[in-house]
């Protein structure tokens, strides 16, 4: 009996009399579908019924509610709670983020300030190793640039204005600041001393690479370019990479130090393809026009580099092309013992210079459609005129201001060409006085 199930009214869930009873309900009998509660002092006969013919519980009338009806509660706040994050004036509003503190600047300064002291303090020529140690130990201390949270919002709430109808139909662009506009906040006092603690340790690192007792050598090169690119500081890079190829190199000559001027233009002096990459990327990244054009000259346009190049990529081409002769010959005076009709030597002459002539012939084709090619060009072309080894050398030379080009204009294709400004316009001029072009119409795309 306590387990038969019966249904309560207006409810759909199943219930038995044992769960009634732990729950404090009374059972009625099929015939009147309602669910009873006892009270107090009162017996089950006695229990008070509303009008509708349903049993009263405790202290007032117990619902259940079903998944659907949940759904709408949940729904309800979650409406009520968007309605709560928009603002008097319907413009929504982000919550806050969790934004993490930043680095104590007289701690920083004073580990800075530890670690030159150290560095500084011997005297005489401080190892490699002692440098690397002194720079990593700078390039430890975590001084990111974050942007200010009054410039990100500043950064919204100019989306915002570039996203809305009217905005677009005035022609609101938010690339240049017109007159009339609300100046840019001021940076607040945290974001100064982040700024403060970042100068200091990229003054800290220049002064390290820059002692004249200091050789740089490539690694501590690549550790000096890895950190300027982590803090967003590309201005001394072309200075650091010029001293790379002409520092004086310190010798130990009767207990005193003496200084022995080096050659640029030897191979040892050529920046590496990565290391000059990575510094082009932080300069590009910084925004910096004259840094990015200060590290093209001393990497990639260096007497160092191409010949660097030169040995790399040619040595091997070069011996193929030189012993390219005498195998053909030895290849035509045993093609002459093989018939009878000519004498040898004339066979072996005849079968010479038609084989030279057939290679000849197609690898200077081959060269020139390889010389000529312009699929990897974007926007900086080769002058009409210029020779194929000049064009083969300073290739990558041509692919990094092709970058530089690239990022510094507009993103869009058919707007190039439609730069202004002093910048832009020395841009132009230096990559001509490279014998290069920069948007050249024939190239441009419909122009073909």
């Amino acid at each position: 009996m306590l387990r038969r199930p019966y249904y309560p009214s207006g409810s759909s869930l199943r219930l038995c009399r044992a769960c009634a009873l732990a729950s404090g309900l009374q059972w009625v009998p099929p015939a009147h579908r309602a669910l009873a509660a006892l009270q107090p002092g009162a017996r089950p006969a006695e229990v008070p019924r509303s009008g509708s013919g349903s049993i009263l519980p405790f202290g007032s009338r117990r619902s259940f509610t079903t998944s659907q009806s949940r759904a709408r509660v949940k729904q309800s706040q979650t409406s009520a709670a968007s309605e709560a994050s928009q603002s008097r004036f319907g413009r929504t509003t982000s919550a806050p983020t969790y934004q993490p503190p930043g680095p104590d600047s007289a701690a920083v300064l004073a580990a800075v300030d530890r670690v030159l002291k150290a560095f500084l303090g011997p005297v005489g020529i401080p190892s490699e190793r002692a440098t690397l140690t002194a720079l990593r130990a700078i390039a430890q201390i975590d001084v990111r640039p974050l942007p200010d949270a009054a410039e990100r919002r500043s950064d919204v709430a100019a989306a915002e204005t570039i996203r809305r109808p009217a905005s677009q139909l005035l022609g609101l662009d938010g690339a240049a600041p017109r007159s009339g506009d609300a100046p840019r906040p001021k940076r607040s006092p945290s974001q100064q001393r982040l700024n403060a603690v970042i100068d200091k340790v990229s003054d800290a690192a220049y002064t390290i690479v820059t002692q004249p007792t200091v050789v740089i050598t490539r690694q501590i090169l690549e550790e000096y370019v890895r950190l300027q690119a982590r803090l967003g500081k590309p201005q001394t890079l072309p200075q650091i990479l010029a001293l790379y190829a002409n520092k004086p190199r310190p010798e130990m000559a009767a207990g005193s130090i003496r200084y022995v001027e080096r050659n640029p233009s030897k191979i040892d002096s050529a920046v590496d393809p990565a290391v000059a990459g990575a510094a082009l990327d932080a300069a590009i990244e910084a925004k910096d026009l004259e840094a990015a054009i200060g590290i093209v000259e001393n990497t990639y346009a260096a007497k160092a580099f191409l010949r660097a190049k030169l040995l790399r990529k040619a040595l091997l081409p070069g011996f193929a092309v030189a012993a390219t002769p005498v195998a053909l010959y030895y290849a035509a005076t045993q093609l002459a013992q093989v018939q009878y009709a000519l004498e040898p030597k004339i066979a072996t002459g005849m079968a010479l210079v038609g084989a030279l002539s057939y290679v000849g012939f197609t690898a200077s084709i081959g060269l020139v459609a390889h010389f000529t090619a312009n699929d990897q060009m974007k926007r900086v072309t080769w002058a009409v005129g210029t020779p194929l080894r000049h064009r083969w050398l300073h290739e990558e030379e041509r692919a990094a201001l092709d970058k530089i080009a690239c990022s510094f204009g507009f993103s869009e294709e058919h707007r190039y060409g439609e730069e202004e400004g002093e910048e832009f316009s020395f841009l132009r001029e230096y990559i001509l006085s490279r014998s290069m072009i920069l948007d050249a119409v024939e190239l441009m795309p419909g122009m073909n």
